[in-house]
């Protein structure tokens, strides 16, 4: 059964924290094919997303609306 991790970062960012240990963190035990990672943010974080693919994640980056993104890492 693969395992699910939502984490929103908006609020973090909107008050100038750095989340990316904490996005770091959730995304520890996310190690087996199909394991998925949802990251809510106020921008397409495109550092992150090759972040992600080194540790072998595919992602979908989707605005929701204006300084609202949704991006879904899936481990491949």
């Amino acid at each position: 059964m693969s395992k699910v991790v939502e984490l929103d970062v908006r609020e973090d960012l909107k008050n100038k924290q750095e989340p990316f240990q904490k996005i770091m963190k959730a995304i520890e035990g996310l190690d087996s094919t199909g394991d998925t990672f949802i990251l809510h943010a106020p921008f397409k974080p495109t550092p992150l997303l090759g972040v992600f693919s080194s540790k072998g994640f595919s992602n979908e980056a989707e605005e929701i609306e204006e300084d609202y993104w949704k991006i879904t890492f899936v481990k491949q």
